[in-house]
């Protein structure tokens, strides 16, 4: 549950706005004075999966309005209990959902470029890249459980859902450097500390096969679908799994050690993972009606959607292709 505080000027936008209030059906509303003679205070009761049309009926009307402001807030707990409604259709429209808003607001902070973000690189970096030395499947994971990558590829995948320009090409730039960032620092660490061929955590980042990307397009999925509910927590299992850092590192430390075949296989790994989990977050993001509020903004969205879906499905397949052909390859030097 939430609630929608509303503050606007008296006057006939008030009328209207309370007008979409009715018609969502909220648990319960009302209307203070303030201060200030002219304004007004709406604060409305709102159940899950009902907020995001209101929202938006609210922003269209108030979009040439001067002074006005939305807030969003939370509900933990409230009495008397809630009734559900009875109706099982209007159950199913009212599936848990954040508000694109929400949504926004949670992964842009993750697609930002600053400091913090390419501190965290560096350290997720070298705890990888110590883990993959000593061949320690704690430092390993350790690395994976920081995963500052994600961020940027949900902001990325959600950029392109909304047709939000600044935001897609913004979280493309800090995946990229932060990508750029971690191969370096890998290389650096390689000329400190001598690479150990023998660590099966190394070697085994260097092992590209198809179940890697089933694994990755999973946890894009659940990536999305997590957030889309409202449920951040999830991320800790979905950073676990994206495995996003370990390839990176191998990565570096492999051209450090002057092993160029196995560098371009955790390269491979590392394209593999990140195409797979933009992919399926995109798909995700898609399927749960999550776009922009304006219906001409909408139809461009719907054109960079097709443009990203079919250039990440694209990629992938490029990515099948060289992962068969490497196991070809490995079979026939076998035999």
């Amino acid at each position: 549950m939430r609630r929608l505080d509303i503050h606007i000027r008296d006057g006939d936008a008030l009328d209207t706005v309370i007008r979409a209030i009715k018609a969502a059906e909220p648990i319960d509303y009302y209307v203070m004075p303030l201060e200030q003679q002219d304004r007004k205070l709406i604060s409305v009761h709102l159940r899950d999966g009902s907020g995001q049309v209101l929202m938006d009926n609210i922003q269209s009307t108030l979009k040439d309005e001067k002074d006005w402001r939305i807030s969003l807030l939370p509900i933990e707990a409230t009495a008397p209990q809630i009734e559900e409604a009875e109706d099982p259709s209007k159950k199913d429209k009212r599936r848990k959902q954040a508000l694109r808003e929400e949504i926004y607001e949670d992964i842009v902070g993750g697609a930002k470029l600053d400091r913090d973000f390419l501190t965290l690189v560096v350290l997720s970096t070298i705890v990888a890249a110590v883990g993959l030395h000593s061949d320690s499947v704690a430092g390993v994971i350790g690395a994976m459980v920081i995963a500052p990558l994600l961020g940027p590829i949900l902001g990325f995948s959600f950029g392109a859902a909304l047709g939000d320009q600044k935001l897609l090409f913004g979280s493309g730039k800090t995946l990229f450097i932060g990508i750029l960032v971690a191969l370096t620092s890998a290389v650096l660490i390689s000329l400190i500390l001598p690479v150990n061929l023998e660590s099966r955590e190394l070697i085994s980042r260097a092992e590209v096969r198809l179940d890697g990307m089933a694994l990755a397009i999973a946890a894009g999925s659940a990536a999305a679908l997590s957030l889309a509910r409202g449920q951040g927590a999830v991320l800790v299992g979905v950073m676990v799994a994206a495995a996003l850092l370990p390839p990176g590192a191998a990565v570096g430390l492999f051209i450090g050690a002057g092993e160029w075949a196995l560098s371009l296989r955790a390269a491979l790994l590392l394209a593999l993972n990140v195409a797979s989990l933009i992919l399926a977050a995109l798909v995700v993001f898609r399927l749960r009606k999550i776009g922009p509020r304006d219906w001409l903004e909408r139809k461009g969205a719907n054109k960079g959607v097709a443009i990203n879906m079919a250039l990440s499905a694209a990629f992938l397949v490029v990515c099948v292709v060289l992962i068969l052909v490497l196991d070809l390859g490995a079979k026939i030097s076998v035999g």
